[in-house]
């Protein structure tokens, strides 16, 4: 049985994370109980779980975690401010979301076809997403927190065109930085993979809202133990790893 050393490294790392995480859970009070950062932080780890996932599933793991995390941090943001009925920001806010985002589809892309291609793809999914931003197309479109998860007909359209934006971007940077023999498959599988992610986690935007600001505070305790102990076996991996004698693979 072998393992790569990439995946024991993320592994400790995610479970660092969890560690941290469900001490803040825990810390719930201390932080302000539910007027404190709790709340954001929650929309954060469930939409950065989400997405990253999702990406995780398509095109791996190095890929999922940038991109789960950029999409987390920036969507935390933006749906607090959607929840507290604060007015639209703006450009200077927008392109900075668009850019977080940006930076995320830049490293795990870089990671999967080389700096070049990352680096061009993340500058064009920036200004794409800051010009959306501005004909009014963003993450909080159609917002309205329910019970259950729903997808309206402008989030569908919005996915739509994320698909044939990605695709097409991901198809020209294929034929510029790499053989023209894959370069239809990559960017479909760019195109499909982003537009398939986005509507699934936009069908869940409305129920994830709804749950959010309606967390008791003893399960955020509860939540916060199970973060720990999950996050404790993750990080213990690696010496099971080592007491079993696992091959790692450079």
């Amino acid at each position: 049985m072998t393992i790569d050393k990439h995946t024991l490294a993320l592994t400790s790392i995610l479970g660092s994370f969890l560690d941290v995480l469900g001490a803040l859970y825990l810390a719930y009070d201390l932080l302000g109980g539910e007027h404190g950062p709790l709340r954001t932080l929650t929309r954060g780890v469930t939409y950065g779980v989400l997405f990253g996932a999702g990406y995780s599933l398509v095109f791996g793991p190095v890929f999922g975690l940038a991109t789960g995390a950029a999409h987390g941090i920036t969507l935390a943001w933006e749906y607090s401010r959607a929840s507290r009925h604060e007015p639209k920001p703006g450009f200077w806010h927008d392109f900075a979301m668009s850019a977080i985002r940006g930076l995320g589809f830049a490293l795990g892309a870089a990671y999967l076809y080389g700096f070049t291609f990352g680096a061009a793809l993340g500058a064009i999914s920036t200004v794409a997403q800051a010009v959306a931003y501005r004909a009014g197309i963003r993450p909080t479109l159609d917002y309205e927190p329910a019970p259950r998860p729903r997808l309206t007909k402008h989030q569908f359209l919005a996915a739509m065109n994320r698909t044939v934006g990605y695709a097409v971007a991901g198809y020209i940077l294929a034929l510029v930085t790499h053989s023209s023999a894959n370069a239809l498959s990559v960017g479909m599988k760019i195109g499909l993979g982003v537009g398939v992610i986005t509507a699934i986690v936009n069908a869940c935007t409305s129920f994830i809202e709804w749950a959010a600001d309606r967390v008791p505070e003893k399960r955020m305790g509860v939540l916060g133990v199970g973060l720990i102990l999950v996050g404790f076996t993750l990080q213990s991996f690696q010496y099971w790893v080592a007491l079993l004698d696992v091959t790692i693979r450079s």
